[in-house]
């Protein structure tokens, strides 16, 4: 159906939107009640004229809206001013000064007022301006972003269909981009490299890579011009980016087969892919490629390559890279030295962690929630005395509250990595320290993950603070979630932490109340097996429950079968 349509569409050389007409050999018309609804994009009035402030030099007015226009507007209100002011020249600019107005209107972000656009034009357009091609090609970008179409008087050019197709491509129309392009091809408009550029980015970005291989045969068979690196790079990258490094490693041969110059961001790419799996010695053999080829590797480039060395174990190799880049002017990001940092961390390094943290700073990068995260880690899991590990925890909680000064908010991962090493310490002023610490993480709207309990709840038993334990037990319990509250029971009892009588008849209760009666008689028999006893409350509670006339017949059997077993409680 939809094919029918486009084609019928396509056939008359028309796009088709409501009741709207656009005439562009003489002139257009627009109908006015369709473009007074789409004059929404603008909260003043819809004036016809506006004309505030005389203009002692129109000229000179002109030459800085055009400078204006090449910087941009954050906003709606001064391009609109400026319109209505242009309007009001006698005689009025040229439609190429409008032209430029517009399409500076159409860059602003993060919302272009693409329906006050087409009102503007509409004005024009009455008040005897004629549009031009580029004013059609403007018209053609609003619609198609704003997910509508355009009625055209005249078969449309290349620059109109590729406008078109990258409106339907950011509305996620591909199908009907992928018509629109063969029908294109079919009424004998010839697309250009742009056009076809539009449409590889647009199947790349759905993982389409099957129609982006077959796009590219049928431009190498069709097209008077051969695919470009831009094109290339685009295929390579997605194909690798759904580790199909394979086929994107055939391109890349392909492409140097076709006399195509592979770039840095070819290389890159490629390498990335390479280094994610695996593939050590192909990715160096790749860079020796690269530089044998005097093509300069870029920040990203350098990024993957220490990444790579340091996973691979090698710190030093990936430092001598970061010297490397610095003298070849390329200058290292948070992301370089965040990846030489966990390269120092995972070898128990510290001391050159901490010099590389002092380097990082001097050069003016900023650490961030990796770095800190990072570097928190790396002190709390070294294996060291126990003295140096808490001079080192000292450290770590000096990098956490730094990082909380610069503004860097703490997620839960770092949150754990610090109260596990307080908690390892196994000194109460840690401990306190540690429970406040969660104290404060919760407050600031960071949750809890069953690991962060279970890091809490097993320090404390180590430390015999087994009360305590069991209030934040009781506390998870208490927040409604029993199933990571079974869960940590039975992580406790397999880490040497047994849970107690007050943990049990707690989870018991919860379970009471939850009218989930065979459970709480699993935990009850669990309990009795460990010689512990229910409590009044929860005694009480099970005895209530015989009479309960809520509690179905099928529970009460369970509980009078229990009570004839054990004879009570």
């Amino acid at each position: 159906m939809m094919s029918a349509i486009i084609a019928s569409i396509i056939n008359r050389g028309i796009l088709v939107q409501f009741q709207f007409q656009f005439h562009c050999r003489f002139g257009f018309r627009f109908h006015p009640q369709f473009v007074l609804r789409n004059y929404s994009s603008y909260s003043g009035t819809f004036p016809t004229r506006r004309c505030v402030d005389v203009v002692d030099d129109p000229q000179l007015f002109i030459q800085s809206v055009r400078q204006q226009c090449k910087l941009g507007f954050s906003g709606v209100d001064i391009p609109v001013s400026i319109f209505h002011q242009l309007n009001c020249f006698r005689p009025r600019p040229s439609i190429v000064v409008f032209n430029q107005l517009f399409t500076a209107m159409c860059k602003i972000r993060p919302h272009p007022p693409l329906s006050t656009v087409i009102t503007f034009c509409y004005q024009l357009e009455l008040s005897g301006l004629r549009p031009d091609r580029h004013s059609v090609g403007i018209l053609a970008n609003c619609y198609s972003r704003l997910g509508r179409y355009i009625k055209l008087g005249y078969p449309p050019d290349a620059v109109i269909i590729t406008t078109l197709l990258n409106g339907l491509i950011a509305s996620d129309k591909l199908r009907m981009a992928i018509q629109l392009l063969d029908k294109m091809v079919k009424l004998g408009i010839q697309p250009t490299l742009v056009t076809y550029g539009a449409m590889f980015k647009g199947l790349c970005r759905i993982g389409d890579n099957a129609a982006a291989l077959r796009l590219l045969r049928n431009m190498e068979s069709k097209a008077p011009f051969k695919p470009d690196v831009v094109i290339y790079n685009t295929l390579i990258d997605s194909l690798g980016k759904d580790q199909l490094l394979p086929q994107a490693l055939g391109l890349f041969k392909e492409m140097k087969t076709k006399g195509i110059l592979p770039n840095v961001i070819t290389y890159s790419t490629l390498i990335r892919g390479l280094c994610n799996l695996g593939r050590w010695d192909e990715a160096k053999d790749l860079l020796s490629e690269m530089l044998n080829n005097s093509i300069a590797p870029d920040i990203e480039t350098y990024n993957t390559l220490i990444d790579m060395y340091c996973k691979e174990g090698n710190v030093d190799e990936a430092r001598a890279i970061l010297e490397l880049m610095t003298e070849r002017g390329v200058h290292p990001n948070v992301i370089t030295y965040s990846a030489l940092l966990d390269g120092y961390c995972l070898r128990g390094e510290m001391a050159k962690a901490e010099n590389l943290v002092d380097i990082m700073v001097k050069d003016g990068i900023v650490p961030n929630i990796v770095t800190f995260s990072t570097l928190i880690n790396g002190y709390c899991k070294s294996k060291q005395v126990d003295k140096a590990v808490e001079n080192r925890l000292q450290f770590a909680l000096q990098k956490f509250e730094e990082m909380k000064d610069r503004g860097v908010a703490p997620n839960v991962f770092t949150y754990s990595s610090l109260l596990h090493g307080l908690l390892k310490m196994l000194k109460n002023a840690q401990v306190d320290r540690a429970i406040s610490l969660h104290r404060e993480m919760e407050n600031n709207g960071v949750a809890s993950n069953i690991r962060m309990y279970s890091v809490i709840i097993n320090g404390l038993c180590e430390a015999g603070r087994l009360a305590e334990a069991a209030e934040v037990f009781s506390y998870l319990v208490a927040k409604g979630r029993l199933g990571d509250a079974t869960e940590l029971l039975k992580e406790m009892a397999d880490n040497g932490c047994s849970p107690h009588e007050c943990t049990y008849n707690t989870i018991i209760k919860a379970f009471l109340n939850a009218n989930d009666v065979a459970k709480a008689l699993h935990y009850l028999h669990i309990m009795r097996g460990q010689g512990f006893a229910a409590d009044a409350a929860t005694a009480s509670l099970f005895l209530g429950l015989l009479t309960d006339p809520n509690v179905n017949d099928a529970d009460k059997a369970l509980l009078q079968k229990y009570f004839l077993e054990r004879h009570g409680m």
